[in-house]
């Protein structure tokens, strides 16, 4: 059945919770600039916007994926969309990234009809941010949704709650529909990890071996933690470099992984230019493996707890407006620290251990070289210090 423009409360049918995203948001509305929320498919885009808007102060609905919704937006005429708009103050575009120069179309509406908020989601980095940045230069609020943070679900059930629900999110992971299904995790992130997420990269970029891709995120989710190599990668699938860093390009551009890059100042035998690649949610990387045993029973425990801190860290900085350049480091001699972020001119480290008894200190070499820093090992006993805001 074809959506309404227009839509009822009652259209939201999964527990909805609060998300951090939702109080910026609302600070934005009437600031006469576009918002734009970004972030992979099912991550509750939707479902926020739906939230906010009561009754009373319906917007204007438009899924741009729908045929209708491509026509409205088929020429730039300032007359069609007044007409069109006249009767709302909210317009939301969901998935625009389906609308063909969409950036150059939210700039007329801006700039010509004064007094309309513009929202429009997108779960497309590649379509929707290439196609918005230039032409909504100044006229724009972006912000990113990613799955629920721990952040969220402690405001929602508690941080002891929380807590003790960690064992699962290593291993269901955070994406909404996953958290509030209990008893249905696997057969939700199955068809995530089987097509869905990567709905806009087969559509957009006419890949021909789609099974490639999901071999790609096989290989890459057997190497978090690891460094790694295109050239190794495009040997084990068959497939040239290039089209495995562009493989990798879209992935990232779609918000189902994303890369840390290595740290390099002071030592002249540390790594250059390696790289290591991460997924946003640890249930993906299960399914993908179809591995999801409890974390007791797990050789690669190590690598999910790294996974899960620094996709939590990545959601904490977001939300909390902390800025911040990321690293890992690593020298030749395989000396490494997991983390490192360099906030107003300050060095942290941070090593990832799930074993809590297991000592580390930063090794030597790194001291020397950046003697003003501050370390810390982050564990099962005091993770929350490191994702979460009281």
């Amino acid at each position: 059945m074809e959506k309404s423009s227009t839509f009822e409360l009652s259209d939201i049918f999964i527990k909805m919770i609060r998300r951090s995203l939702e109080i910026k948001i609302k600070e934005k509305i009437g600031s006469n600039k576009a918002i734009i929320i970004l972030g992979s498919r099912q991550t509750g885009k939707t479902t926020l916007l739906k939230s906010m808007f009561s009754k009373l102060n319906k917007p204007l609905w438009i899924d741009a994926e729908e045929a209708r919704s491509q026509s409205l937006f088929r020429e730039r005429s300032v007359q069609r969309f007044s007409s069109v708009f006249a009767p709302y103050n909210t317009i939301v575009i969901d998935e625009a990234q389906a609308i063909s120069d969409i950036g150059i179309k939210l700039k007329l509406i801006i700039d010509n009809l004064p007094g309309k908020q513009i929202i429009a989601t997108g779960s497309s980095a590649f379509e929707l941010a290439n196609k918005v940045n230039e032409p909504l230069t100044g006229r724009k609020w972006e912000y990113y949704l990613f799955p629920l943070s721990f952040q969220e679900m402690v405001n929602e059930n508690g941080l002891w709650a929380e807590k003790a629900n960690l064992d699962k999110r290593l291993i269901f992971g955070m994406y909404p529909e996953v958290v509030t299904s209990v008893g249905r995790e696997k057969e939700i992130l199955q068809q995530l990890a089987n097509s869905f997420l990567y709905k806009d990269i087969l559509m957009w970029e006419n890949i021909k071996k789609p099974e490639k891709i999901i071999q790609l995120l096989q290989a890459l989710a057997l190497q978090i933690g690891q460094q790694v190599s295109f050239n190794e990668l495009s040997q084990l699938l068959n497939l040239k470099s290039e089209t495995v860093e562009k493989y990798i390009r879209l992935l990232e551009q779609t918000f189902v992984i994303f890369r840390l890059g290595s740290f390099k100042r002071n030592i002249r035998n540390e790594l250059k230019k390696s790289k290591k690649i991460y997924f946003y949610d640890n249930g993906i990387r299960n399914a993908l493996i179809a591995n999801f045993s409890m974390p007791d029973v797990r050789q690669d425990i190590g690598a999910l707890w790294e996974n899960f801190m620094i996709s939590e860290r990545i959601k904490y900085n977001h939300y909390n407006n902390v800025w911040a350049n990321s690293w890992f480091w690593r020298t030749k001699s395989q000396q490494e620290i997991d983390y490192l972020e360099e906030m107003d001119g300050k060095l942290y480290a941070f090593e990832f251990k799930w074993n809590a008894k297991k000592k580390v200190n930063p090794p030597l070499s790194f001291q020397k070289a950046y003697p003003e820093f501050e370390f810390q090992v982050v564990n099962p006993e005091n993770f929350e210090e490191f994702i979460y805001r009281p």
